[in-house]
C-alpha cells in the first residue's frame, strides 16, 4: 500500500488531469485533500449521500452498484487505480445515484469540491483533460448497456471475463485474471442470477475456456471467449 504521505504526490504524477496542473495549484490540492483507507466490503458513499468532493481511487479495485429487486445488485462500473468515483453527482451537483464498495483493501484520496470547481473554472487545461476522461468512462459505459441488454447468458458473462481482463490485467502466469470477484458480483456485473453465473462458469470450465479456482478464474482458451462474446 503507498504510504500515505505521498498519495497525492503519486496522484499528481500518474492521473492524466492532475498532471496539467501548476506548481501553486498543486499545493492548493495538498491544502485540501485527505486520505481514507477503506478495508474490503467497506461502503465508500451510498446512494442518496451527497458528495463533499472528487473522490480519486489510488490503490485497490472498487465497484459502483445500484440495488434492484429483492436486494440483487447490478453492477454499473468497476473502477481501478487512479480513476475517479462518484464525478457525475459531483459535477451534477447532485446525491449519488448509486453506491460504491471496495471489493480489495483500497485507498482513495478526496479532494475539496470547492478546490475542484476552482481549478476548472481557472485551468483550461485541467477542465479538458477532465471531460475527455469523463467522455471515455461514458463511451465504456454505453457499451456495457448495450452488452447487457441485448445479449445472451453466455454472451454476458463471456464479455464480463474479458472486460475484468481488459481493466485489471492478469497475473505473472499469463491467464488469471487480477480480479477475484464473488460469484455474487460476477452475477452483478453480468446482468444474471448468481445461480445462472455459477451454472454458466461451470459449462465454460467443462468446454475448457476457463479455469476455476475458489475465487480466482483462468482464462485458458481467450479466443473462443471472444467468440461467445460476439456472438452474443
Amino acid at each position: 500500500m503507498i504510504d500515505t504521505a505521498t498519495v497525492i504526490d503519486h496522484l499528481i504524477r500518474t492521473n492524466e488531469a492532475f498532471t496539467q496542473l501548476t506548481a501553486p495549484e498543486i499545493e492548493l490540492v495538498k491544502d485540501n485533500h485527505q486520505n481514507v483507507f477503506y478495508k474490503k466490503g467497506q461502503i465508500i458513499f451510498s446512494e442518496n449521500q451527497h458528495p463533499e468532493g472528487l473522490l480519486c481511487l489510488i490503490e485497490g479495485k472498487v465497484k459502483i452498484f445500484q440495488e434492484g429487486a429483492g436486494g440483487r445488485e447490478q453492477i454499473l462500473r468497476l473502477a481501478r487505480p487512479k480513476g475517479f468515483i462518484g464525478y457525475r453527482a459531483l459535477f451534477a451537483e447532485e446525491s449519488y445515484a448509486a453506491s460504491a464498495r471496495a471489493i480489495e483493501d483500497s485507498l482513495v484520496c478526496e479532494i475539496s469540491k470547492s478546490v475542484i470547481f476552482k481549478l476548472l473554472e481557472k485551468n483550461n487545461r485541467f477542465a479538458r483533460k477532465m471531460i475527455f476522461l469523463m467522455a471515455k468512462e461514458l463511451g465504456v459505459a454505453n457499451q456495457r448497456t448495450m452488452v447487457l441488454t441485448q445479449k445472451h447468458i453466455r454472451g454476458r458473462l463471456a464479455e464480463s471475463l474479458l472486460f475484468l481482463k481488459e481493466t485489471y490485467g492478469v497475473e505473472d502466469d499469463g491467464r488469471t485474471i487480477r480480479a477475484y470477484l464473488s460469484r455474487q458480483d460476477i452475477a452483478g456485473l453480468s446482468n444474471m442470477t448468481t445461480s445462472n453465473a455459477i451454472r454458466t462458469l461451470s459449462a465454460f470450465v467443462d468446454e475448457g475456456i476457463i479455469e476455476v479456482h475458489g475465487r480466482r478464474i483462468g482464462i485458458k482458451d481467450i479466443n473462443k471467449l471472444i467468440r461467445i462474446s460476439e456472438m452474443g
